[in-house]
């Protein structure tokens, strides 16, 4: 039977110091673990009595039962770890989100997005300015827009228009919008190999070749017609003037809308 220390505050070495940190930052790690990953009640409970049992274990010298519940975390994280269950990279991403930038990730008005690129978009088309714009849904782009020129800045009308505008370095390509920031211009798609119904240039085909690999929506105006179209899903859908902005909302918000619904 192991002896209990009477006075916790009286370490025989610097030994038990080591032991008691590495017992905190396993415990710790794993229910950090627990309420990512699950995001269940029952584990989130299970988890803190787990670790509330080890630290009590410890500091009374129950070493048999601190080990055991060690061993039962160390368990359940190999389990986790190969069950997939876990994206490491997302999780310590928003744990430091607020502390890598200083506040939390803004929130920021995407009514007032989707008008600004109304806004450019009616210019484009009424001048007949060949345009591709890309919005970044839940598939990241990031691999896409190593092809052009990452550009970071905010959106305005006057901006987007001035990129597409025939004779300047970036109007090639296309134009890819993450939030509320123009994240790269003069990116280049893969263009779809799918035969078309009717006469279609080469953005109209790089439109719909990323919307078959991505969730992503892509604004395409002709600069032969001035026409506007939104390509999703592998789909060119046409897209009259008057209701753009209403449009463009619903494909870029139709699945939260229906995820609201649902609840």
């Amino acid at each position: 039977m192991y002896e209990p220390i009477n006075n916790i505050w009286q370490f025989k070495s610097a030994a038990l110091w080591v032991e008691l940190a590495l017992s905190i930052i396993v415990i710790a790690f794993m229910l950090v673990i627990i309420v990512h990953s699950m995001k269940k009640l029952p584990y989130l409970i299970g988890g803190i009595a787990a670790g509330c049992i080890s630290i009590i274990a410890w500091f009374f010298g129950l070493t048999f039962l601190w080990a055991v519940m060690l061993v039962l975390l160390t368990a359940f994280l190999i389990i986790t770890i190969t069950q997939k269950q876990l994206d490491f990279k997302e999780i310590f991403t928003s744990i430091f989100q607020k502390n890598k930038n200083g506040a939390a990730q803004k929130v920021y008005d995407r009514h007032a997005v989707c008008q600004r690129i109304a806004i450019a978009v009616e210019t484009l088309s009424r001048t007949k300015t060949g345009a591709l714009i890309t919005f970044e849904k839940n598939v990241p782009l990031s691999e896409v827009v190593k092809s052009g020129t990452i550009l970071n800045a905010p959106i305005t009308p006057e901006l987007l228009t001035t990129i597409f505008y025939p004779g300047t370095r970036l109007h090639d390509g296309a134009v890819v919008i993450r939030r509320d920031l123009i994240l790269a211009a003069s990116v280049y798609y893969t263009p779809t190999t799918k035969p078309l119904t009717g006469k279609f240039g080469s953005r109209h085909r790089a439109a719909i070749g990323i919307s078959e690999i991505t969730d992503s929506v892509t604004v395409i105006v002709s600069e032969e017609t001035g026409r506007v179209s939104l390509a999703y899903h592998g789909e060119l859908i046409s897209v009259a003037p008057d209701s753009f902005l209403r449009t463009l909302e619903e494909y870029l918000f139709a699945e939260e809308k229906t995820q609201v619904e649902e609840k």
